[in-house]
């Protein structure tokens, strides 16, 4: 395992040492917050509810969590911060995916940041009934919003089984120990 420096000052623990633990709880929040987006579909398309009542899980009990900008904008920089922040760590064709996950959130972050300005300005786009992205004109929010997540989640997986599984050459350049055993990489490379 090299140990060599890169990235953000003050972060390398978090692509060395502690990029297993990191990136473990990182995914957690990740899922937990598709999971959220699943339920609310499942609400909606499956059992028939209206908008105002599909609230995922966590909604259900505690409304406000469905309904305010701020803490929707939180969600999205935490999962920019921590793609950002964890992408050191990530080498060869896992870090390509990564990055491909990393890029898509910058746009949904945007979105957000649209949403929230409307939202603390009180003025929405269009002088639409509530804050509103560019996107969400032609698509509804709720899946408009499942869909981000899912996009930016299925080259997250990917990136993470790649970075577990890697290549030889990959292995020789990890700075953690997040691989498994040598075997064989996905994807037969190596």
């Amino acid at each position: 395992m090299a140990t060599h420096s890169a990235g953000l000052p003050g972060m390398n623990g978090l692509n060395t040492t502690y990029h297993r633990a990191a990136l473990t709880v990182f995914m957690v929040i990740v899922v937990a917050h598709l999971a959220e987006h699943l339920a609310q579909a499942v609400q909606l398309y499956a059992l028939g509810w209206p908008l105002a009542d599909a609230r995922g899980v966590l909604g259900l009990p505690v409304p406000w969590l469905v309904t305010s900008e701020w803490m929707h904008y939180a969600y999205a920089l935490i999962t920019l911060v921590g793609l950002t922040v964890l992408r050191p760590g990530f080498t060869g064709r896992a870090r390509t995916w990564w990055t491909v996950s990393l890029g898509i959130q910058i746009w949904h972050h945007v979105e957000h940041v649209l949403l929230l300005g409307q939202a603390i300005s009180g003025s929405n786009l269009l002088e639409r009934p509530v804050p509103t992205t560019l996107v969400q004109l032609l698509v509804p929010r709720a899946e408009l919003h499942l869909f981000y997540n899912t996009i930016v989640f299925v080259p997250m997986v990917v990136a993470v089984l790649l970075h577990r599984h890697p290549a030889e050459a990959e292995r020789a350049a990890a700075r953690c120990s997040c691989a498994g055993a040598p075997g064989r990489p996905l994807g037969g490379a190596g």
